[in-house]
């Protein structure tokens, strides 16, 4: 069965489409394992067989949401555990949850002083921000004492013209704090572009809340085990104090359906209004969310109408191939069978009378 030119050169054509949409959908999958900060329920969970689901709630300016509203709501999450029959160890909680708040404060060190941005931050934040370290530890809700700080190696610099800095002194609105480590930012583009500060640190919200007099969190992370599906974005909907902030599942968020939806919203997207502040790291994600919608949508369109036209040619060429088989081969390879049928019978006969042979 032949195939024109023409057609050829179409299923050539089909062929680079589908390569195409197949390149868009590698590029989605290498922009979104990027960002960390989205991965922390596939962290979290290791090798149990129990699923989690991350969610993130960004609290609206001036919402009062402090340590006490954090703290109820860990309590009610574990109520409903108990309900839902999610077990637990003693002491080893099957959730992991983490806090923060930005600010500006005055940080001195050896060699000066300046106004840096500051990121409160509370629970196990590094878990869900794992930052390359290049000296010393992070700091995390097991610490012994609330004093420790980490510097960005920038911020490190500034202060005192290095990075092994473990045990040095710093005053924070004239209260004196310990470097515990320095550290890396973010390296992928989404995340350059969506912070814009230029230096910055951490710091325990225990301390800052004491320093500054401010409890109101401003971000509220945490992975929550999925008994059923939806089970944690209801939890959070009816048990945490969101008022008039956004909640966010994280884990899922580069989903190819999910991707789609938002590739219809996208001009919206670009111009968000309202009373919450995302901080940087959600900045990075909506960016990259974008971006990956952007390309989902074209991968849908380079290899939709591809398929399409393959998986129509190709019922052609059966179409083609049944009718050929039909007309040609089936009756060739029944012509052929007699044949062979014809042949065997004589051969029987002419074992059976040699004399008639000639």
């Amino acid at each position: 069965m032949k195939i024109s030119r023409k057609r050829k050169i179409w299923f050539w054509i089909c062929g680079a489409l589908l390569l195409l949409g197949l390149v868009c959908a590698l590029a989605v999958g290498l922009l979104s394992n990027r960002l960390l900060t989205q991965q922390e329920a596939e962290r979290w969970q290791g090798e149990s067989e129990q699923s989690f689901i991350q969610h993130s709630c960004f609290l609206a300016d001036g919402a009062k949401v402090g340590l006490n509203e954090v703290y109820a709501f860990r309590y009610a999450m574990l109520d409903a555990f108990r309900e839902a029959g999610i077990e637990w160890s003693d002491g080893v909680y099957p959730f992991v949850d983490a806090w923060s708040r930005e600010d500006k404060v005055t940080i001195s060190g050896d060699k000066r002083s300046t106004e840096a941005p500051v990121l409160a931050v509370g629970g196990e934040f590094f878990a869900f921000h794992p930052l390359r370290l290049i000296s010393g530890s992070y700091i995390s809700e097991s610490d012994l004492s609330p004093d420790r700080v980490v510097l960005d190696r920038e911020l490190a610099w500034e202060l005192f013209g290095g990075v092994e800095l473990v045990g040095m002194s710093v005053q924070i609105n004239g209260v004196d704090f310990v470097v515990g480590g320095v550290v890396d930012r973010e390296s992928d583009s989404a995340s350059r572009r969506a912070y814009t500060g230029e230096k910055g640190f951490f710091m325990s919200y225990d301390a800052y809340r004491v320093i500054t007099g401010q409890d109101s969190v401003g971000c509220y992370e945490v992975v929550i085990p999925e008994a059923v599906k939806g089970y944690g974005a209801q939890l959070i909907a009816e048990k945490f104090p969101l008022d008039d902030g956004e909640a966010v599942v994280n884990t899922g968020r580069f989903d190819f359906w999910r991707l789609m939806r938002i590739a219809k919203d996208l001009p919206s997207r670009a111009a968000h209004a309202g009373s919450v502040r995302y901080p940087y790291w959600e900045n990075a994600a909506r960016i990259t969310e974008n971006e990956c919608a952007a390309l989902s949508a074209l991968e849908a369109a380079l290899i939709l109408p591809a398929a399409i036209t393959l998986l129509v040619e190709l019922v052609r060429l059966l179409a083609r191939g049944k009718t050929a088989l039909e007309d040609e081969v089936i009756p060739k390879a029944k012509e052929g069978v007699e044949e062979a049928v014809r042949v065997q019978a004589r051969k029987r006969w002419e074992k059976k009378h040699p004399e008639d042979r000639n």
